[in-house]
């Protein structure tokens, strides 16, 4: 499978490089399916929307990226270049500066960050507001509004849309409602929205949405009576019901509201709200199921009738926290991520992380079998007594997933990793050994011999010193200490001349106490189990002797 991902990737990049933009969006999203955790993909699969214009689905890649690679900066780079292409130019430059605390020296982000700085010509460098007809995805953003939706539909609206793109100044000879109304949905208000959200509590629903009833202006150009709404009005009715069921809900009187939510639906079944809120009603009653029923019934309801998509995702997200509550996460990650398609809330989107994260590590307990490991692990020894240290790791990969808290795997695989020349990661499980096991005296070897092979004698000696404390007779440990101070000892003059070039080695020998205390280790070598009981010595000590300064006889 990795072939086939390492094939889809190379063609995916080949495509890009001569500009075939789709072949190459393509390709990466085949890869993406067998190997979806892969963070270059997605990057790559970004870098390609960005070419094709696609800057939403772009920015969505981007964030998937830093998502499974938080600590990459390319991601970033990727992130603000498609907000920058979308005119967000103040969530760019932030976007940057996180990316340049991770690599402060990248040109990519640095650029990134002085070109959507020079777009901030707005009060205190703020960001301007421009043409919002000429933002890249306007289309999508009034495809995603129910009443512009239905005004794409005419085509006089979208010929003025189209002029407004072309020509922002003309927007004041313009006096179709449906052009003001536009330009709110754009300014990220709507001008004649009902107030029919509910902010979402943490641990609790919240209060059930309070939709405002229709003001009753008169008419001033007539007085006819018939234009107004009739109080009985099944709507006006509907409307009743339900804030006597907010009112019910305030006071916990549970089925009481439910009694005035169903009361509300059957006078008015296309309002997506009474379900909304009768939902609610049903969580806080802890009856799971028919929360997850009612919130279904809301959410066919509401695509029905074009409601807000924030309502819709109000409904999911509600679904999606019963689930949770039920402890089936599978399901409550499916519908708080169909929530978060519908309107991105920074509350559900923070939930998905942590959900997320929840869910592979279940799987990653539940992956564990002591028993499995040590047969990979068998496997792994046999491979590498062949010298196939490729099949070996991948074996000792196995072995740890099934146990990852075996020290000796993790010895095993830097054993393997030092073979294949690969010495950071090598270093990486050595480490990871020693925090397992500090009195595993392998850790202590590979970790000397990694070194060693990385011509870092002194860290070596150091390692190898460590391991001698843990068993004085150990021949390997002595043998590889006298080759490591051996190799050290080559080139003193140039050992002193590396370690003076480090600034802390600098300030320890000019530390007058330090000065004392070398003297005294020089005139009686007993003194440094003394001075060694102290941590600050001890690890000013410690850092002299990596670096050759001293050694301890």
């Amino acid at each position: 499978m990795k072939k086939k991902v390492n094939d889809l990737k190379s063609e995916g990049n080949k495509a890009l490089e001569t500009s075939d933009f789709e072949e190459a969006i393509k390709k990466y999203t085949e890869a993406i399916a067998l190997d979806p955790e892969n963070h270059v993909l997605y990057s790559n699969r970004s870098a390609a929307l960005t070419k094709a214009a696609r800057y939403l689905e772009a920015l969505g890649d981007a964030d998937k990226t830093i998502e499974i690679k938080p600590d990459w900066a390319k991601g970033f780079s990727r992130k603000g270049t498609a907000l920058c292409y979308l005119n967000r130019y103040e969530e760019a430059a932030s976007v940057f500066m996180e990316g340049l605390k991770i690599d402060p020296e990248n040109a990519q982000l640095k650029n990134g960050l002085e070109d959507a700085q020079s777009k901030l010509s707005g009060p205190s460098g703020s960001q301007p507001l421009g043409n919002p007809f000429a933002a890249p995805d306007i289309m999508q953003r009034l495809e995603a509004n129910p009443k512009t939706r239905e005004y794409l539909k005419q085509p006089d609206y979208r010929m003025m849309i189209q002029l407004l793109q072309q020509n922002p100044n003309s927007l004041q000879s313009f006096q179709d409602p449906r052009i003001i109304q536009t330009l709110g949905v754009l300014l990220g208000f709507d001008l004649e929205q009902k107030q029919a959200d509910a902010s979402e509590d943490k641990d609790s629903e919240a209060m059930p949405e309070q939709t405002s009833m229709p003001s009753q202006r008169s008419n001033s150009n007539s007085q006819n009576h018939s234009n107004s709404v009739p109080e009985n009005q099944p709507n006006s009715q509907a409307q009743e019901e339900k804030l006597k069921g907010n009112e019910a809900y305030k006071k916990k009187d549970f089925e009481t509201a439910i009694v005035h939510y169903d009361k509300a639906i059957e006078l008015d079944p296309t309002d997506i709200t009474f379900r909304n809120n009768k939902a609610a009603v049903y969580f806080e009653m802890k009856e799971y199921d028919k929360c997850i029923e009612t919130s279904e019934e809301a959410i066919n309801i509401g695509r029905e009738n074009r409601a807000d998509y924030k309502l819709i995702a109000k409904a999911l997200a509600r679904a999606g926290k019963a689930f949770m509550k039920k402890e089936d996460n599978d399901s409550a990650l499916r519908y708080l991520n169909k929530s978060l398609s519908e309107h991105r809330n920074p509350e559900i989107q923070k939930i998905v992380q942590v959900l997320d994260k929840k869910i592979k590590e279940d799987e990653r307990l539940k992956y564990i079998d002591p028993e499995k490991s040590l047969e990979a692990k068998t496997l792994g020894n046999d491979y590498f007594k062949k010298g196939d240290y490729p099949n070996a790791k991948k074996h000792y990969d196995e072995a740890i997933k099934r146990n990852p808290d075996d020290a000796k795997l993790y010895s095993n695989r830097a054993a393997c990793y030092t073979k294949l020349l690969e010495f950071n990661l090598a270093l990486k499980d050595a480490d990871k050994c020693i925090e397992l096991d500090p009195k595993f005296i392998k850790g202590y070897l590979r970790k000397g011999s990694i070194f060693y092979a990385m011509k870092e004698p002194s860290k070596a000696a150091q390692s190898y010193l460590k391991a001698l404390d843990l068993d004085p007779n150990c021949e390997e440990a002595n043998q590889g200490y006298r080759d490591s101070r051996m190799a050290e000892g080559n080139d003193p003059e140039a050992v002193r001349k590396r370690a003076m070039a480090d600034p802390e080695v600098t300030q320890i020998l000019k530390d007058p106490a330090m000065q004392l205390i070398l003297q005294q280790m020089e005139k009686d070598p007993k003194a440094v189990r003394e001075h060694l009981q102290n941590p600050e010595v001890a690890a000013k000590i410690e850092k002299l002797m990596e670096c050759g300064i001293i050694a301890l006889r």
